[in-house]
């Protein structure tokens, strides 16, 4: 399997998809794991991509480039140099996609400082996941937390924060990997409470299908503050009308636990779903933040469910 996830029909996972902890537990033989994941403190916004049976990690971590951590099991990461870097620098959020349907090549999906000031969105290409990536140039301005997703028939939409006149979610169609078609839609804004405690914010998405229903994750209020937390919402097309689930959030601040966000998710080795945010040190607004994995699960009504640890040894994937 390639790109977790985003690039493939959810329905074919079968009981991974409602997998609860204790199954994993059941699962991992005595394995654990505990939060964080990789000893980089100040690591925020990770994408995974699984490849050839290999994940490999990138982080929001040096504001120059994207480095590369590379693992077999999702708990013990080898750290691997920059696999791109930008002269524009403010370089975070990236995204990274498998194009196995299409030419074969992986794409990268950046953040970066606009020389004409703000932020950009722009795509980098390589031939394998260590990279190095080329730069392919800006598909968006104003904008930040790229997330390319590929329908089942092959359609490709780019959701990403339009940050013109507050933060919203926005969904792109694509027609390459590359190539943008039509006039994005807004398809998230920040209209909850939970979503305004600490500035209005609604970002980090990530796209998950299931049984026919898209599910739009995303992260909401402020990245600096301990009430970040991560929610969803549903729709019959990948570019909505999107419902916001009621239940919102489903990953919060907790024991120990402060501002978890902004996300990816990804199939583990034991087949299972697992979600790779990151958590503040402590409930201070400040961007002193590491990263952390929890199982992720749909129970039979099709409602989203995880869980977050910190320090705690918990059964490995």
């Amino acid at each position: 399997m390639s790109r977790l996830l985003t690039a493939m029909t959810m329905a074919a996972l079968g009981a991974a998809w409602a997998a609860e902890p204790a199954a994993a537990a059941a699962s991992a033989a005595g394995r654990t794991y505990r939060n964080p994941i990789i000893d980089c403190p100040g690591a925020a916004d990770p994408t995974v991509l699984r490849y050839e049976g290999v994940y490999y990690l990138y982080p929001t971590l040096d504001s120059k480039g994207y480095e590369v951590f590379v693992s077999t099991d999702l708990v013990h990461w080898q750290r691997q140099p920059k696999c791109y870097t930008d002269p524009r620098g403010g370089v975070w959020a990236p995204d990274v996609f498998h194009n196995r349907r299409g030419d074969g090549k992986i794409y990268l999906y950046y953040t970066a400082d606009n020389p004409a000031g703000g932020k950009l969105i722009g795509a980098a290409v390589a031939d394998h996941p260590l990279g190095p990536f080329a730069d392919r140039g800006v598909l968006a301005e104003n904008a930040i937390d790229a997330h390319l997703f590929q329908d089942d028939d092959g359609a490709y939409y780019l959701y990403y924060v339009d940050l013109k006149d507050g933060f919203k979610i926005v969904v792109q169609p694509l027609a390459d990997a590359l190539t943008k078609q039509g006039e994005p839609t807004v398809v998230i804004r920040p209209t909850e409470p939970w979503e305004r405690r600490d500035g209005e914010v609604t970002e980090g998405p990530w796209m998950l299908k299931r049984q026919g229903t898209y599910y739009l994750m995303y992260s909401g209020s402020g990245a600096m503050g301990p009430d970040y937390a991560v929610g969803y919402a549903t729709a019959a097309s990948p570019r909505g009308p999107f419902t916001k689930y009621a239940g919102n959030p489903i990953a919060q601040r907790g024991k120990d636990v402060f501002g978890p966000g902004h996300h990816c998710v990804v199939e583990g080795p034991d087949g299972r779903l697992w979600m790779i945010y990151h958590q503040k040190n402590t409930a201070r607004v400040d961007w002193d933040r590491f990263l952390a994995i929890d199982p992720l699960w749909f129970d039979d009504q099709g409602v989203i469910h995880t869980q977050t640890t910190r320090a705690v040894d918990q059964p490995a994937p």
